[in-house]
């Protein structure tokens, strides 16, 4: 997974603004030049515009009176407050290329003023967990399911409480979806889906763990057993891995659900290994027309040997970098579970 999203932060720092005219329909028109460095064709590339460095060139860019433009052609884009202080400070958009294409975006805005934008949605995260039920013996009984977009994980909360629905946050682009249980397993699992629009708000809700049955839009075709699932994050230490457990407690939150791009972020503090006290921040962000997330990880604490892992399954061949230069590698598997 690394190895994608290096090659896209190598291929797009060509990234030159070659000046601002007036139209008649805007105030503004910045013409950008995006390089693919690569002599590889790509498809739904990422093209992320800092907007610090943007809006320092253009102190005028009004971000909510903005469109992104191809040929006179509109295209999908969005506006994210990604470090969540309240302030955008990215523009993102996906393009295709062909090897060392160039091609000339147009970022048109007014000075003032809002344009309420609609596209097809190609990525989708999302919280739900029930609300107006009470706790019995660690069980949630009764209520019903709630989108939110922050929750402090209650104490009572355990594997198989049926309070959060499908057990966790999850996920999804126009290719896959994933979700990973807000509980002491704390792994990582796939949702295979048979249709390109987002179907997770559908999860879940015509019986608790019904998505192990297949349906129009697919179903879980995971088996994480007692796993790390697929590259969930533990610590190394005594010799084997240390899932995030036990903890003081663990927060997660809804960063981004776009056209776009999509981002869940969980906060474990307290987290307790052996003798060691550490806190984990994890960001898991999926793009349109891509399988793949990225997981950004920072650790506060004593623990200083951050692992990860797959499934283990005799019919599935593991698949291993060998090269142990550079500063990236990967682990696989393929076959039927």
């Amino acid at each position: 997974m690394r190895k994608q999203y290096l090659i896209l932060l190598f291929i797009l720092p060509v990234t030159v603004f070659t000046g601002c005219c007036n139209k008649k329909e805007f105030q503004h028109v910045i013409k950008v030049e995006v390089t693919n460095q690569v002599a590889l064709s790509y498809t739904d590339l990422p093209v992320i515009i800092d907007l610090n460095q943007f809006t320092a060139k253009y102190p005028s860019f009004n971000s909510s009176g903005c469109v992104v433009k191809i040929r006179n052609k509109e295209i999908p884009f969005q506006i994210n407050d990604a470090n969540t202080d309240g302030k955008p400070d990215e523009l993102v958009f996906l393009a295709d290329f062909m090897p060392s294409e160039t091609k000339t975006f147009q970022i048109m805005y007014n000075d003032t003023g809002i344009i309420r934008l609609r596209f097809p949605k190609r990525t989708q995260a999302e919280l739900s967990h029930k609300t107006g039920g009470y706790w019995e013996n660690r069980k949630y009984i009764g209520g019903e399911f709630k989108n939110v977009d922050f929750l402090r994980v209650p104490q009572e909360h355990t594997d198989h409480s049926f309070f959060i629905r499908y057990e966790g946050p999850g996920w999804e682009s126009d290719k896959v979806g994933y979700r990973f249980y807000l509980d002491w397993r704390n792994a990582i699992d796939i949702f295979g889906k048979l249709t390109d629009s987002m179907v997770l708000h559908h999860v879940g809700l015509d019986g608790f763990d019904s998505y192990h049955e297949p349906s129009p839009w697919g179903m879980d075709i995971f088996k994480v057993g007692n796993s790390l699932g697929l590259g969930s994050i533990a610590l190394w230490q005594n010799n084997k891995f240390n899932m995030v457990s036990v903890t003081d407690s663990v927060t997660c939150g809804i960063i981004l659900n776009g056209c776009v791009e999509s981002m869940i972020e969980t906060n474990y503090y307290g987290w307790k290994v052996g003798q060691t006290l550490n806190n984990l921040k994890s960001r898991l962000s999926i793009y349109g027309g891509s399988r793949v997330t990225r997981h950004d990880v920072k650790l506060d604490g004593e623990g200083d040997t951050l692992c990860t892992g797959l499934i283990k399954d005799k019919r599935a061949k593991r698949i291993l970098h060998e090269e142990t230069k550079g500063s990236w590698t990967y682990i696989a598997t393929w076959g039927l579970q």
